[in-house]
């Protein structure tokens, strides 16, 4: 899940995560949390736009997904696509 605030100012974006303990023990939400981070990094970071506040709910299923699939939906949920090209 992935939440935005338009802060209305010009400073960078930021990013926020959130992972709870019903996700599994430290090590699955710490899993989560690097994967999460790793795909924001090499791949989303563009679609961020400048004065939001990003943050992502990460869920149990982010543990086991195709690096490739975390990584394309990430962006397309930051650039607020939907599948078919519509906004959302």
């Amino acid at each position: 899940m992935l939440e935005v605030l338009d802060r209305g100012d010009d400073a960078p974006p930021r990013l926020g995560l959130t992972v709870t303990k019903k996700t599994g023990n430290s090590v699955v939400r710490n899993r989560i949390r690097r994967r999460l981070r790793e795909a924001v990094r090499v791949h989303a970071a563009d679609d961020m736009e400048a004065g939001k506040d990003y943050v992502i709910v990460g869920r149990r299923e982010i543990a086991a997904a195709p690096f490739d699939v975390l990584k394309s939906e990430l962006s397309r949920r930051m650039r607020g696509t939907v599948p078919d090209g519509k906004q959302s």
